[in-house]
């Protein structure tokens, strides 16, 4: 039987998984400053559309021209983001609420209302900010943080998953796992906001050549200053080659791991789990070569975007099901159990 708050979970993970997407589809399309201001645009609360307000609009902004596409797209992830966080703020007032239920969590909704409220000021950062990198790659990972949180309280409200007795070295390459992919998201969220994602346009070459000219001081330098607008991206090519290649190298060792995760999985009857593992494991590696082959297209690049949750998603889901916590009426039996069993003796 589901938990109370199931359904509202569920509602909250989808919804964050839009936002993740329209995130995406915003960055890709250029449209990270299609308002240059924050939360409103150009001073309105939608885009300016009317000759008269544009021109209201470029005398307050006369450096950011209105563009209507890009503004559209930036202030329809903007609603999407407040709508998610009115729905957590919701979730966050039901636990608190219910905090007297043994089996309804309170410290997850909070922490996820706590983190939206970050992603809020990183949201107005990256436009202030001028689309500085730190604070992009920073909002992306909050993004994703969001929606892996989300699908881990939905998955403790499913009130499905019985606990498994698996060895500890299952759990932990399970969560190495997950570290990783991680870092990959970390990384392709640094390719993206450096625009990297094109640096290199052949496979599995880079260049014409296996370890091609690379500028890792420049590439990741993270402490470079704020003040130019890094629309388009400030590095040079060897500096961009170099993020790029890291995130190739990063998605080989992601790879390695999650084949043998797979594999153990598989060794220890978990048969579906392996397979989605694979699933996933395979569009992404698809999705990420069909970048590099057909440069970026803008579909392909989005979907690579969900891929990377999906995989994430998957990831949470095999660290839940191998750490399960047991129902409370199980773990109550079995602390039953132990105390007779002592007594016994």
């Amino acid at each position: 039987m589901h938990k109370p708050g199931y359904r509202l979970a569920l509602f909250a993970t989808l919804l964050a998984a839009v936002v993740v997407l329209l995130g995406a589809y915003t960055r890709l399309t250029h449209a990270g400053l299609g308002c240059p201001d924050w939360p409103g645009c150009y001073g309105f609360l939608g885009v300016p559309m009317s000759e008269h307000k544009q021109a209201i609009a470029e005398a307050r902004f006369p450096e950011a021209p209105v563009e209507v596409a890009k503004g559209w797209y930036e202030m329809i992830h903007r609603y999407f983001a407040g709508a998610l966080g009115l729905v957590i703020l919701g979730m966050a007032v039901q636990a608190v609420r219910g905090r007297g239920d043994a089996t309804q969590p309170l410290k997850l909704p909070l922490a996820i209302l706590a983190l939206v409220i970050v992603q809020a000021a990183f949201g107005m950062w990256t436009v202030t900010l001028k689309l500085w990198p730190q604070i992009v790659t920073a909002h992306l990972l909050g993004g994703f943080a969001t929606l892996s949180l989300l699908a881990l309280l939905t998955l403790r409200l499913s009130g499905r998953l019985a606990p498994l007795q698996l060895p500890m070295r299952l759990r932990a390459l399970a969560a190495a796992c997950l570290l990783l992919v991680i870092g990959q998201i970390a990384l392709g969220g640094w390719v993206s906001s450096n625009y990297a994602a094109v640096a290199c346009v052949d496979l599995p070459t880079c260049h014409g050549e296996w370890w091609p000219a690379m500028d890792f001081g420049k590439g990741f330098h993270l402490t470079q200053h704020i003040g130019p607008n890094y629309l388009g991206g400030q590095l040079d090519s060897d500096a961009r080659t170099a993020i790029h290649m890291s995130h190739r190298i990063g998605a080989l060792l992601v790879t390695l791991a999650l084949l043998l995760l797979a594999w153990r999985l598989h060794a220890a009857k978990l048969s579906r789990l392996a397979g989605l593992l694979l699933l996933a494991l395979a569009v992404q590696v698809g999705l990420g070569i069909s970048n590099v082959i057909f440069h970026l297209p803008l579909l392909v690049a989005v979907a690579h975007n969900a891929g990377g949750a999906a995989l994430l998603l998957t990831l949470v889901l095999v660290n839940y099901r191998l750490r399960a916590p047991a129902p409370v009426k199980v773990q109550r039996t079995l602390g039953s159990a132990r105390r007779l069993q002592e007594q016994g003796a």
